[in-house]
């Protein structure tokens, strides 16, 4: 085996723990939840789970560090956008994209927030998306313009917790247009930050 195959093995076995774990925390919650019962679902042993995390908090840092650096990727290529009707959709259509791995993220987040809390990535979270919506909001933006840019943005989330039974080919689609929407109706006469 090549170190690049093993590399890559390594890295998918990083991320299928990570999965489980996420679907473990959203089923039981993250303080019900025990390495065992992670490495009993991914089908090995205890040992073999702490080759690779020692702890649930490792687990749970590694996936939100992921995410972190998909938002970063995120923030630097949203800024390079045009403001125009184009970009925005443009801008609107990546960030749907990249949401679909964040759900179970999210997920967790949200139903499990004192533990969040304690683990710190409550913080790091807040300053992604604080950056985040900073990027896209003109410095003169008015308070409703501020508003508008957040509830686009977080309106994602929430259009996949709150409608998880339509179809992803539908719902995507109709998350879109309504950011899109929301900043279109954002007065971009003044430059992005």
């Amino acid at each position: 085996m090549t170190d690049d195959t093993s590399t890559a093995t390594r890295s998918g076995t990083r991320q299928r723990i990570q999965q489980v774990a996420l679907e473990l925390f959203g089923e039981y919650g993250y303080d019900k939840t025990s390495l065992r019962e992670i490495a009993e679902r991914l089908g090995v042993t205890k040992a073999a789970l702490y080759y690779h995390f020692k702890s649930k908090e490792a687990i749970v840092a590694s996936v939100f560090e992921d995410m972190y650096d998909g938002m970063d990727d995120f923030v630097r290529w949203a800024k390079d956008q045009p403001r125009t009707r184009e970009g925005r959709r443009a801008i609107a259509e990546r960030y749907v994209q990249n949401s679909r791995s964040g759900t179970l993220v999210m997920r967790l987040y949200q139903e499990n927030q004192p533990a969040m809390r304690e683990l710190k990535v409550g913080e790091q979270m807040r300053d992604k998306l604080i950056e985040l919506v900073n990027t896209l909001t003109p410095p003169d933006a008015s308070i409703a313009d501020k508003l508008r840019i957040r509830v686009a943005l977080f309106s994602v989330q929430l259009s996949r917790f709150s409608m998880k039974d339509t179809p992803t080919d539908q719902l995507e689609p109709a998350i879109i247009e309504v950011v899109t929407e929301l900043l279109d109706s954002v007065d971009w006469t003044t430059p992005a930050a």
